[in-house]
C-alpha cells in the first residue's frame, strides 16, 4: 500500500536527481579521502605534520577535466552566442 503512494511514474524523476545527487556526492567523499594531499586517514601519515609536497597538490588540483576543459571557451553554444551577440550578421 505505502510502496504504490511513492512509486509512481511522477515521482521517478525525483529519484533519478536525488540518486545523481547523492552519486556526485559520493564520487568526491572518496576522491578527497583517496586522493588529497591534506587528507591523511591513516595514523602514521597524520603524525607527519605538514607536507611541502607541490608535486602531489598540483596532480590532485589539475585533474582531467581541468585539462580537458583549459583552452576552451567559457560558452556552452558559441554559435548561437556570436549570433544573438554580434551586431555584424543582420
Amino acid at each position: 500500500m505505502a510502496a504504490n503512494r511513492w512509486l509512481r511514474p511522477e515521482v521517478y524523476p525525483l529519484f533519478a536527481s536525488v540518486g545523481l545527487a547523492v552519486g556526485i556526492c559520493g564520487m568526491q567523499l572518496i576522491r578527497n579521502i583517496s586522493t588529497n594531499p591534506e587528507v591523511r586517514v591513516t595514523k602514521e601519515h597524520r603524525s607527519a605534520g605538514i607536507l611541502d609536497n607541490h608535486a602531489e597538490g598540483e596532480k590532485y588540483s589539475q585533474h582531467f577535466v581541468r585539462k580537458f576543459v583549459r583552452g576552451k571557451t567559457p560558452q556552452i553554444m558559441p554559435s548561437l552566442n556570436k549570433f544573438f551577440s554580434d551586431p555584424d550578421l543582420d
